[in-house]
C-alpha cells in the first residue's frame, strides 16, 4: 500500500489475464495482496481483452483508492499516454481510422478510470510478467486457473515457470533455445506451420525472436500462449515506434511478457545494417531455427551450424 496526502492510503491491486488459442477460452484475475480476490472467463476472447477486464473488474469492486499494477502494456498506456483522447476525439477510431478493438471493455473502463485518476484516487504502474513478483505471479495462476477451469483442465498451463537466476549471464539456457525469424507477410499456411511448431515446444523450452512484425511476433504470441518463455533480441530500442496502433499494441503486449530482453546497439536511422547485426547476434543464440520466407537467412543459419527449418 501506498500513502497520498490528499487520499490516504492506496489499495494495491494486481490484475492479470491469460488466454488459450488468442482468440479462445481466456481468464482474468484481480487480487489484493493478503486481501480478496476475483476471476471470471470468456470464451472466445483474447488476451489482451481478458488484461482489459480484469482491470475494469477490479475498479468495478473497489471504490477505495487503488493503485493497479498490470503486466499489460496495452493497458497501462493507454491511460499514461491518453490513448483514448484520441479515441473519443475521432468516434471510437484509432489513429488508423479503424474501429478501436474491445470497445465494449474500454468504453466502460474509461468511463469509471478516467475521472479517478483525475481525482487522484486512482493510479497504474506497469510491472514486467513472469519477472519473480509475487503478487503478479499469483495474478496470472488465478487468471490461468479460471481459463483451465473453463477448458476443464485440472491444473493445467504451468504456472510454476520461474526464471532462471543465472539467465542474465547466460542470457537464456541455450540448449533449448528455437530462434523463429523471417517474413514480415507470412502467409495463412506459414502462420499455422509456425503456431503448431511453437505450441510442440517442450516445458523447458525457450522461443528467441526478434520481435519483428509479422511471423517474429505471431512466434512470440503462441509461445506466450503456451506459457513458453520468450526472449526477444531488439536491434535497437523501440523498433516499433512508427508501427500503427494495432501493431504497436500487439509488440509492447508481448515485450513486457518477454522473459528475457536484449536490446542491440543498432543504429535506428540505418534499419537495414541494424537488421543485419541483429541476425548475426541471434545465430550465436540458439541450436535450432525456424525461418520463413527469406532462402537467404536459411543459408546463413545453416553455415552457422544451426538446425534450420524453412518454411
Amino acid at each position: 500500500m501506498a500513502t497520498d496526502a490528499l487520499h490516504g492510503v492506496f489499495t494495491d491491486i494486481y490484475t492479470d489475464g491469460a488466454c488459450s488459442g488468442n482468440p479462445g477460452p481466456g481468464g482474468w484475475a484481480w487480487v489484493i495482496p493478503d486481501g480478496p480476490h476475483e476471476s471470471g472467463t470468456e470464451n472466445p476472447t483474447t488476451n489482451q481483452r481478458m488484461e482489459v477486464k480484469a482491470v475494469l473488474a477490479a475498479i468495478e469492486a473497489n471504490d477505495q483508492p487503488i493503485h493497479i499494477f498490470s503486466d499489460s502494456t496495452y493497458v497501462v498506456n493507454c491511460f499514461k499516454d491518453r490513448w483514448y483522447e484520441g479515441w473519443l476525439k475521432r468516434g471510437w477510431k484509432n489513429s488508423q481510422r479503424k474501429a478501436v478493438a474491445n470497445r465494449d471493455l474500454w468504453e466502460p473502463l474509461i468511463e469509471l478510470a478516467v475521472p479517478r485518476l483525475a481525482e487522484g484516487t486512482l493510479a497504474f504502474t506497469w510491472v514486467k510478467g513472469h519477472a519473480g513478483n509475487p503478487m503478479n505471479e499469483l495474478a496470472d495462476q488465478l487468471a490461468v486457473a479460471a481459463k483451465d477451469e473453463l477448458m476443464g483442465l485440472d491444473g493445467a498451463g504451468g504456472v510454476d515457470f520461474e526464471p532462471d537466476d543465472g539467465a542474465a549471464e547466460l542470457p537464456w539456457p541455450i540448449g533449448p533455445a528455437l530462434l523463429v525469424i523471417g517474413s514480415t507477410n507470412p502467409t495463412s499456411e506459414q502462420v499455422d506451420a509456425v503456431k503448431a511448431a511453437v505450441a510442440s515446444l517442450g516445458p523447458d523450452a525457450v522461443l528467441v525472436t526478434g520481435l519483428r512484425r509479422g511471423i517474429e511476433l505471431v512466434a512470440a504470441e503462441t509461445a506466450l500462449e503456451h506459457r513458453i518463455p520468450v526472449a526477444a533480441v531488439l536491434p535497437f530500442a523501440d523498433p516499433a515506434a512508427k508501427w500503427d496502433d494495432d501493431l504497436r499494441s500487439r509488440f509492447d503486449e508481448v515485450y513486457g511478457r518477454a522473459s528475457f530482453d536484449i536490446v542491440l546497439s543498432g543504429d535506428p536511422s540505418a534499419p537495414g545494417t541494424a537488421m543485419k547485426e541483429r541476425n548475426r547476434w541471434l545465430q550465436r543464440s540458439a541450436l535450432g531455427a525456424i525461418v520463413v520466407g527469406d532462402d537467404d537467412l536459411v543459408a546463413q543459419l545453416n553455415a552457422a551450424g544451426l538446425t534450420v527449418v524453412a518454411h
